[in-house]
């Protein structure tokens, strides 16, 4: 494991030393629904948040911005686009696992396209929702398995090409088993963002909250 992440945070690194943003720096419109009903000064977790897209959109709309990556370059690319858009976020370098969050200590946990090493996926899906607050919020967007088709046809399109780190949902619904008033939907849609999500891809969304 210690070698997938060596691995993975070289990987990280190198795409976010190109050149611009390489998922742009729009919000998920997915995500940007999703904390409508939250409070304004609401805390919130971002993980694998790369160069901040969605956690500068929720610190502009007044939230308690927390982010993590393996990347380096990526904390430096977001906290750069945060103080240019006049934000202040909280950016952590490092895994779940290395890092020291309180449980039910946030409102609602946003992964946009996170998808983990199997070996780590539902420990970490399960240590993050331990550490929402009661009635805390998941929300995730990710590639289902159909993924693979819409990348081989175009490696843009995004996504993993291993198909044990791509979503299912009935692996999100036992990862996530201990959440209520879950919502879970898969589409294809047109993706057009930064670099590397252009053309078609397969997707899954889910929400799920903790109990009161």
């Amino acid at each position: 494991m210690i070698g997938q992440k060596d691995e993975a945070t070289s990987f990280w690194n190198n795409r976010y030393n190109e050149a611009g943003y390489a998922y742009g720096i729009e919000p998920s419109v997915f995500v940007k629904d999703s904390l409508e009903d939250l409070e304004s000064n609401s805390r919130i977790l971002f993980p694998a948040e790369g160069e901040g897209r969605n956690a500068v959109y929720a610190a502009k709309k007044g939230f308690d911005v927390h982010a993590f990556d393996y990347s380096e370059v990526a904390r430096n690319n977001a906290l750069h686009f945060a103080k240019k858009s006049g934000v202040d976020i909280s950016y952590q370098v490092g895994g779940l696992e290395d890092l020291n969050y309180k449980p039910a200590s946030f409102d609602a946990v946003v992964l946009v396209y996170a998808h983990f090493f199997p070996e780590i996926r539902k420990s970490y899906h399960q240590k993050l929702v331990y550490l929402l607050k009661p009635n805390g919020k998941i929300i995730l967007e990710g590639f289902n398995q159909k993924q693979l088709f819409y990348n081989s046809k175009n490696p843009l399109s995004g996504g993993p090409k291993r198909l044990d780190m791509l979503f299912t949902k009935e692996m999100l619904l036992d990862d996530f088993r201990k959440l209520n008033n879950i919502e879970i939907t898969e589409n294809v849609a047109l993706l057009d963002e930064g670099n590397f999500h252009k053309g078609e891809g397969s997707l899954i969304r889910f929400i799920g909250r903790t109990t009161k």
